[in-house]
């Protein structure tokens, strides 16, 4: 079965989000494009919610939002039962949100990093396992 992933960024992380997704779809995975397409100023929870909406709804595996900062799209995807949104400004930082937090989300700061670096960031995120162990105990207590 082909994994599913959900993608939405404002008017900041627009040639970001349209280079990731053609990125993806060429590695074979499906995307769920949100938006937005324009680089006119939106509000970034008008383009991040359908992504927490998607996990919530178990249509997607993973979700990737791009704003800025990064920093109000995590904020807006953590809104979300289902969602864990790790913001990733470095490969390691990618890594480790999967492999420690058990990440399904991660936010890209577009105004932060550049765009080889979030293709990068995008598929060690991808490419790391949850490592279990110690980390499960950890992240089964995040809830509220």
């Amino acid at each position: 079965m082909q994994t599913i992933i959900s993608i939405g960024t404002d008017h900041a992380g627009v040639e970001y989000k349209n280079s990731i997704k053609a990125h993806l779809e060429q590695m074979g995975f499906a995307v769920l494009d949100h938006g937005t397409n324009s680089d006119e100023s939106v509000d970034y929870p008008d383009f991040i919610h359908p992504v927490g909406e998607d996990l919530d709804a178990n249509k997607a595996k993973f979700g990737i939002v791009i704003c800025g900062s990064g920093n109000g799209a995590a904020i807006t995807a953590n809104k979300h039962r289902s969602v864990r949104c790790a913001l990733c400004w470095n490969q390691e930082l990618a890594v480790l949100a999967r492999e420690h937090n058990d990440a399904n989300v991660m936010s890209i700061p577009a105004r932060y990093v550049s765009l080889p670096l979030a293709i990068s960031m995008v598929d060690s995120f991808l490419n790391t396992a949850f490592a279990g162990g110690r980390h499960l105990r950890r992240v089964e207590k995040i809830s509220c």
